[in-house]
């Protein structure tokens, strides 16, 4: 593994992880740091699931992998989210 893919999982579990925040309504009490790692691992789980699926690897921009990946973060920011709300209380 070489720093530049260990940039590269950096920089796109980033935007995964922020357009999974951003399509989930509402505030999540979580950081950037968090929704970085939620991100990198919700790229990793898309891509597995789109290799499932059949979905073919092209030159340009795999559009469904990227759904998938999203999708995923969605899914990921939310259950850290409630996890992480649980933990707080309210005054």
């Amino acid at each position: 593994m070489t720093i530049e893919s260990i940039l590269g999982a950096i920089v796109i579990g980033a935007i995964i992880g922020a357009l999974g925040r951003l399509v989930l309504p509402g505030r999540q009490p979580i950081g950037w740091l968090v929704t970085i790692i939620v991100g990198i691992v919700a790229a990793l789980i898309g891509t597995a699931i789109a290799q499932v699926l059949g979905v073919e690897t092209t030159s340009g921009i795999d559009w469904i992998e990227i759904i998938l990946q999203v999708v995923v973060a969605v899914i990921g920011v939310g259950l850290v989210a409630g996890i992480r709300g649980r933990g707080r209380t309210r005054v």
